[in-house]
């Protein structure tokens, strides 16, 4: 019997100059435990004019997590960080009260052929610290627990799975494990799991319930205790999921709050330019007419 509640198909986004492939939010799934959002970047190459140019703009009430494929990111914020992330490592940004961030090709880069390819996620913060400082950690690769046996070999990217607990500081139970696989075998991970749970498919593809599912679908489990599937060899996938938040949270473009009260007020103080400034990226990426006229989503 299969474990898939849900199949959900990549939707094209536009973040700017560059389009994404969108995993959550989705009409039918707002969320899997605390993540609200996925983005699938790439692989796009990028000839020597070309670059990633998201300029700065605000978030609330969540913290932003990036792990890169390939390429590599500019980051800054209002913070005063000023980062590249590469492949393997992790950024962490909490938003909290509110911060403002741009994310660009570092500039030894942008006169040349590039490729950038990678995960760019949400995770909604407890409403007990949607108030909070915001922070920036950067984690290296060499950081994240890792672990291989006959079949697999497996990193925990961010929360906690069985003994291991990732570097990544998250602010409620969750997970998010890539599993890159050796040969064709059987995933039994569900008695470790907890809450929501979901995959997905980068390379390669799994079968389950007699079904196979490939690149770029994301499959919703009916039961985290139930997550077991065959998985073929050369394939990497992703299981992420967590206890589900108590309180209804609402989205609104780059707002996250279980208050439309408080997603009004963000609102209306990036419209009057009330964030902090990003040093060193003056530029300013205006709230979409449509997104101004638009209703506060809820999950």
């Amino acid at each position: 019997m299969s474990n898939v509640g849900l199949i959900l198909e990549e939707k094209a986004a536009d973040i700017g100059n560059f389009l994404v492939g969108r995993l959550l939010p989705f009409r039918q799934k707002r969320h899997v435990g605390p993540f609200v959002f996925i983005d699938h970047m790439g692989p796009t190459k990028l000839k020597d004019y070309q670059n990633l140019d998201v300029g700065p703009h605000p978030h609330i009430g969540l913290s932003t997590l990036t792990y890169l494929f390939e390429g590599s990111i500019m980051h800054r914020d209002s913070l005063g960080t000023e980062l590249e992330i590469k492949p393997g490592a992790v950024n962490w940004m909490t938003a909290g009260k509110g911060v403002v961030h741009s994310e660009r090709t570092p500039e030894y880069l942008r006169t040349t052929d590039k490729i950038l390819h990678g995960l760019q996620i949400w995770v909604a913060l407890p409403k007990e610290l949607e108030n909070m400082e915001p922070s920036f950690v950067h984690v290296e690769e060499d950081q994240l627990p890792h672990w291989s046996d006959e079949h697999a070999d497996y990193r925990l990217i961010a929360g906690k799975f069985r003994d291991y607990t990732s570097a990544v500081p998250v602010y409620s139970p969750l997970y998010f494990i890539e599993i890159k696989a050796k040969n064709d075998f059987k995933v039994s991970l569900g008695k470790d799991l907890y809450g929501e749970s979901a995959l997905y498919v980068l390379e390669g593809s799994i079968k389950d319930g007699g079904e196979t599912y490939g690149t770029k679908q994301l499959l919703i489990a009916k039961e985290a205790a139930l997550c077991e599937f065959e998985i073929t060899a050369g394939s990497t996938v992703y299981i992420f999921g967590g206890e589900e938040l108590p309180e209804e949270h609402f989205i609104f473009w780059n707002f996250v709050s279980s208050s439309r009260e408080t997603i009004e007020k963000a609102k209306e103080d990036w419209v009057n330019h009330r964030f902090p400034n990003v040093p060193g990226d003056d530029d300013y990426v205006p709230m979409p007419q449509a997104q101004i006229n638009s209703k506060i989503k809820g999950n």
